[in-house]
């Protein structure tokens, strides 16, 4: 059974898409969970694009244990020593350079003939080589090139060094019969002669987009067709539509091995915990009805149906909830619980603690099992994926905040903030105000104290566990000059979690 490589680009193609931009403290937490997903690749990011961007993968490429840590460039000289810089203290360093080939990039866009985008292509391919043992190529919009200038870049590329031919359906435009067949033709004509002739194992990779919805099922096809490789995102995140869904490609391998006959090293019992740490991030949650891990996706409402699972539940379940991470939702802890019952608990679920983070871990577990009845699994995932990633120092944080509200007299909060003074002192600042209703006092209250000028863009609230006193996930969108952030944050209080939320994004600015 062949080996398919996992390249995840959620931290790249992911998180430059509206709505899904992370700072670097997120940008880790989530690196460090792809880590433990067992992804082959992890494309950190496009660093020539900010020193923000640069100081992600930076710091990106000296926490991951087992992937490749991968940076986005252009073929240009500067982009691939930029990306160098970036990735040149990881343990596996990679560069993946790219330049458009396809008729209407080559006229619009790049307005260069094909001699000279073939000679960028060459040059840039040279150089990277020359700084890193392995190098990914783009012909990007490579669907829509003609075949006979996107097999003679590629050979060209190989010949100059090029370890993985990546092959984008960059606007989500090919079907699968098509898709395949393009793979295949690549990989009869060019990569496998070229294999067979200087004994190496150069691979090709997609990177399917979702425009047409049929990103997941392209990225399949192109195995099919011989590629060894496949670039996807969590939850399907990305540009426009998004792209390959990491869990459809890797669920699907697992359960059709029938068919395909492939494996991939993905560690599946962390996609669940990673799609619900994304979700928290980037406050974007995913569809109810989406493959895998939807809110659905296990859940069984019709009689028939709930008859037919409960014989046997392989009658309406192709895949067990467990394999992905999530458990049965039922009652594992309390508030009398010790640390020791904890961390088992934790380690089921995929979490290895060390002693500092537990003892942090439990005293918020301690919080959320006095206000709740009930701890699900759901909770712990939610409470690790707020605790994890804290690598910096909260300038704002709420201290208490009281509300009085009822439908004669409009709401009106008091509400007290912890401020990081001058002095690195942490002191309280207490505001009154009124509003529309305690949501809108609260963060009128917020505003009067913290003085940043800004305007709320999206307001949302998901419960995520089970029960009247579930745990309540409030996403905010925000923004402030002409730049959009988002945050979200997590309690049995809505109130709180939307203050959290605010303040969140606050601290980001």
């Amino acid at each position: 059974m062949q080996n398919i490589k996992i390249f995840d680009t959620t931290l790249r193609d992911g998180e430059q898409s509206p709505g899904f931009s992370m700072n670097t403290a997120e940008k880790i937490q989530v690196a460090r969970a792809l880590d433990r997903l067992k992804v082959d690749v992890i494309e950190a990011g496009f660093p020539i694009t900010s020193p923000d961007d640069f100081e992600a993968v930076r710091k990106i490429s000296e926490v991951v244990e087992y992937a490749e840590v991968c940076a986005l460039c252009r073929v240009t000289e500067k982009d691939i020593q930029t990306a160098f810089e970036s990735v040149k203290n990881a343990k596996k360093p990679k560069i993946h350079t790219f330049i458009a080939t396809s008729p209407i990039h080559r006229e619009f866009k790049l307005k260069k003939s094909k001699e000279e985008i073939l000679e960028m292509a060459v040059n840039g391919v040279k150089l990277a080589k020359s700084l890193v043992p392995q190098v990914v190529f783009s012909p990007e919009d490579g669907f829509r090139t003609e075949k006979e200038y996107l097999h003679q870049v590629i050979e060209a590329v190989i010949e100059a060094g090029a370890d993985v031919i990546n092959i984008p359906d960059t606007v989500g435009y090919a079907t699968p019969d098509e898709f395949r067949k393009v793979i295949e033709d690549l990989y009869l004509e060019i990569i496998l002669p070229f294999n067979q002739k200087n004994q190496t194992e150069v691979i090709i990779s997609t990177h399917c987009q979702n425009d047409l919805g049929m990103a997941t099922a392209n990225s399949l096809a192109g195995i099919l067709g011989g590629a060894r490789e496949i670039q996807c995102t969590i939850n399907g995140i990305g540009e426009r539509a998004g792209n390959a869904s990491l869990e459809e490609v890797v669920m699907a391998i697992k359960t059709r091995k029938d068919f395909y006959n492939f494996k991939t090293n993905i560690n599946t019992k962390e996609i669940y915990p990673i799609s619900k740490l994304i979700t928290a991030i980037t406050g974007v949650p995913v569809q109810p009805n989406k493959a895998i891990v939807g809110a659905n996706a296990f859940a069984h409402e019709s009689g028939i149906h709930q008859d037919g699972v409960l014989k046997n539940p392989e009658t309406y379940e192709i895949m067990k909830a467990e394999d992905i991470g999530l458990g049965k939702n039922k009652l594992v802890l309390g508030k009398h619980s010790g640390r020791h019952a904890i961390k088992i608990r934790l380690g089921e679920l995929g979490y290895d603690l060390n002693e500092n983070d537990l003892e942090k871990f439990y005293t918020e577990f301690k919080t959320l099992a006095d206000k709740k009845k009930e701890v699900f699994d759901q909770d712990l995932h939610l409470l690790v994926s707020q605790q994890e990633g804290s690598f910096f120092q909260e300038k704002y944080i709420l201290e208490n905040v009281e509300i009085s509200c009822g439908t004669k007299n409009k709401a009106q909060s008091k509400l007290e903030l912890k401020v990081l003074n001058q002095k690195n002192e942490y002191e309280i600042i207490l505001e009154n105000e009124v509003g529309d209703g305690p949501v809108d006092a609260c963060y009128g209250a917020i505003n009067n104290i913290i003085q940043i000028k800004n305007k709320l863009l999206e307001y949302s609230v998901n419960a995520v566990t089970s029960g009247i006193d579930a745990q309540a996930t409030v996403n905010v969108r925000v923004e402030i000059n002409d730049k959009i952030y988002t945050s979200s944050s997590s309690d049995t209080d809505i109130v709180v979690a939307s203050c959290k939320a605010y303040l969140g994004i606050m601290n980001q600015v």
